[in-house]
């Protein structure tokens, strides 16, 4: 052959596969969105805790780390927000957990218009149907919690009755495999957990996919770390000597490890510890707190081991390099306390922490430690409880990683980060939107290049429970109103409540959040809220308390 036409032939094969390349550069990446349940915002090793989450820490160290990222502080509204990118509020979510999203498009509905097959499988916690919701397949949970390894109300051939809360769902809670919905769904085998099983169906349902030239995105909504505490005995061994030392020593760690790794500064001081004194409590008591830590350390330690085998799959598929994952929880670590029926106790304490038969919470003490260095925990406006770690992961779409991004952020950011990340804004998602209802958020998405602040136009307000909060990049305003009552005496006379009624379960009733008075933290100086400085800016309380009276008014036209 002569040397020409051989030389043409090459640069014509290298003009081909440069082409290629270019094409598969910018070709829409897959999206993997894991949601965990209830966890602590410095409880994974990427975030300084101890609990062993290599997998979880291999993802923010070839990515990215958000320190200051937010949600609503409980799992309902936060899951809601997380896939409209609008406020819980606008979209009857902020209430009630039966209740349906209405007026918005999901991230589900904008993605699949932009050619994506949408999967979803874990724990919806809503009244509608996620195939209703724009997922074309979906596995798991409706509601809000369930035994982890018997979500049904038959206890198995050898096993005890599976602790569960009768009061909620007499009748089991409702889990559905695309269209077929079962209530009280009795697991086979018992092999089975949650953790396990959903990653199970989304690893069958990727694999279902693999030879479709359509990117995917998949939704995985892990119940854990939520209670019931159940693990497997062998996890939980692992962990029992290690939570033997106490809540303080396990906090000062995790702190020391968070400044040292360059994850938190001086604007981080660290928030006064509610947790008991370890020394005062008796024995008995030390030895069931240790492993009541012990088992929520494990359940994290199995999500962990449950997403190195998804990331073992992308890896064996080639689809790792292409695929953006992102990591987050739904709050921060829950102090709730599920009691017996009686309201002494909990749901099965004659059987052991982690077991099916007991209904076992992490308490206020370890989820205060799990919340370092924040304030307080889920259901609060505080850090400790709206605060959660993010990481994002995409080798092919994220410079300089291993960054620590320090932006004010919030669940209602992922859905236009999502669509600028996947091109879906100028596909077919675009006219859709234009249809729906505005997004709420901003686009996080230049983050994936550089650390440089993006400013946001507008604050970002948040109300649940007893708090609301207005944040800007600098200052947070915040109110918690006062409890007329604890949450024990609250649920007991909502369960009296409910025997006589005939209507549709109602949520305890809570006394207006707007009863608080509100409080002001200089972000910029004390992240974790420690010094209210309203006294000394009272013209900034004005200024914010002034924007969230019209906000409430727009996103919720019936609030008093």
């Amino acid at each position: 052959m002569p040397m020409r036409l051989t030389l043409l032939i090459q640069a014509i094969a290298l003009c081909v596969l440069a082409q290629f390349g270019h094409a598969q550069a910018h070709s829409p990446p897959n999206v993997i969105l894991i949601l965990v349940d209830d966890m602590g915002w410095s409880d994974v090793g990427a975030f300084g805790g101890e609990i062993e989450t290599p997998n979880i820490d291999r993802l923010a160290a070839d990515g990215l780390r958000f320190t200051q990222f937010h949600t609503t502080a409980k799992c309902f509204p936060s899951r809601a927000a997380l896939l409209t990118g609008r406020y819980p509020e606008q979209i009857g979510m902020d209430a009630s957990p039966t209740g349906v999203i209405r007026n918005s498009v999901t991230i589900a509905q904008a993605l699949g218009a932009a050619g994506y097959r949408t999967l979803m499988v874990g724990k919806h916690h809503g009244g509608d149907h996620p195939l209703d919701l724009g997922f074309e397949r979906y596995a798991g949970l409706r509601g809000g919690a369930s035994n982890h390894f018997n979500p049904g109300v038959v206890a198995r051939p050898g096993e005890p009755e599976p602790a569960r809360k009768t009061y909620m769902a007499p009748d089991g809670r409702w889990w559905c495999f695309d269209r077929q919905c079962v209530q009280g769904y009795v697991p086979e085998h018992k092999d089975f957990h949650t953790t396990d099983a959903y990653t199970d169906r989304a690893l069958d349902l990727l694999a279902e996919y693999a030879r479709e030239a359509s990117p995917f995105f998949l939704y995985l909504a892990y119940q854990a770390p939520h209670d019931p505490l159940q693990a497997w005995p062998a996890d939980i061994e692992r962990y029992l000597e290690r939570y033997e030392a106490g809540y303080a020593a396990i906090a000062d760690a995790r702190y020391r490890r968070m400044l040292m790794a360059g994850l938190i500064d001086g604007r981080y001081p660290r928030s006064t510890p509610t947790f008991r004194d370890w020394g005062k409590l008796t024995p008995s008591e030390r030895k069931e707190e240790a492993r009541r830590m012990a088992v929520y350390a494990a359940m994290i330690d199995q999500i962990d081991q449950n997403l190195g085998r998804l990331i073992a799959y992308l890896e064996r598929s080639g689809e790792l390099g292409r695929t953006l994952i992102l990591f987050t929880s739904d709050n921060g670590a829950s102090a709730e306390f599920v009691p017996s029926e009686t309201g002494e106790g909990e749901i099965g304490e004659q059987h052991p922490i982690g077991s099916v038969g007991r209904w076992a919470t992490l308490g206020s003490d370890w989820a205060n430690v799990a919340n370092t260095p924040f304030r307080y925990y889920k259901n609060y406006a505080f850090e400790g409880g709206a605060a959660a770690p993010l990481i994002l992961h995409w080798p092919d779409g994220i410079g300089d990683p291993g960054r620590v991004v320090s932006a004010n952020a919030h669940l209602i950011d992922l859905f236009p980060t999502l669509l600028s990340a996947t091109g879906a804004s100028k596909a077919g998602a675009a006219k859709l939107l234009a249809e729906g209802r505005r997004l709420e958020g901003i686009d996080l998405s230049a983050y994936l290049r550089s650390s440089n602040p993006i400013p946001r136009a507008q604050p970002v307000f948040q109300r649940w429970g007893l708090g609301r909060s207005v944040r800007t990049d600098r200052w947070k305003l915040l109110s918690q109103a006062a409890a007329r009552e604890s949450g024990l005496q609250r649920l007991l006379r909502w369960r009296a409540e409910q025997a006589t009624a005939s209507g549709p379960l109602k949520p305890p009733s809570l006394p207006p959040v707007e009863h608080g008075d509100w409080q002001l933290y200089d972000m910029a100086v004390d992240r974790t809220e420690t010094t209210d400085v309203s006294a000394s800016h009272p013209e900034v309380v004005a200024q914010l308390a002034a924007a969230y009276e019209p906000w409430l008014k727009r996103v919720k036209p019936d609030s008093e």
